[in-house]
């Protein structure tokens, strides 16, 4: 793991990245408390969020062993090195809340939690849920 973390931070030096990312304690964890995968719901969806091996704090806090979530909607995250967008598919929850409502077309999506630091950034080794599918009625 800290030859991981070792060569993650070369790499960030040696492409100028303008914004350094934070590194996440060995463990961290994030996770659905709902919906399970594979959970077929009615809308609109409650989302609640679990983490361990870190805390919450708000966008804008930088706080050691900190981050905030997001919610990939229907999407994957294309570069880890730079803030999540904010958009339909990508959700931001910077005031440090830990669950949400949204409303989902019928349908199939997949749904993916993941943190953030204080400036939305992914931490090095990033600290991401496997993505789960769930199907609105």
């Amino acid at each position: 793991m800290r030859k991981l973390l070792l060569a993650a931070l070369a790499l960030l030096i040696m492409t100028g990245s303008a914004i350094a990312q934070t590194a996440a304690p060995e463990g961290a964890k994030v996770y659905f408390i709902e919906p399970a995968d594979g959970a077929v719901v009615s809308g609109p969806v409650t989302v609640r969020f679990g983490l361990s091996g870190m805390g919450v704090a708000p966008a804008g806090v930088e706080k050691a062993k900190t981050g905030h979530h997001h919610l990939l909607i229907d999407t994957k995250l294309e570069d880890y090195t730079a803030p999540v967008p904010a958009d339909d598919n990508h959700k931001h929850f910077g005031g440090g809340q830990t669950d949400t409502t949204i409303e989902l077309a019928p349908g199939k999506h997949t749904l993916q939690h993941l943190l953030g630091d204080h400036n939305h950034i992914p931490h090095v080794c990033p600290v991401e849920s496997e993505v789960i599918t769930i199907t609105v009625k």
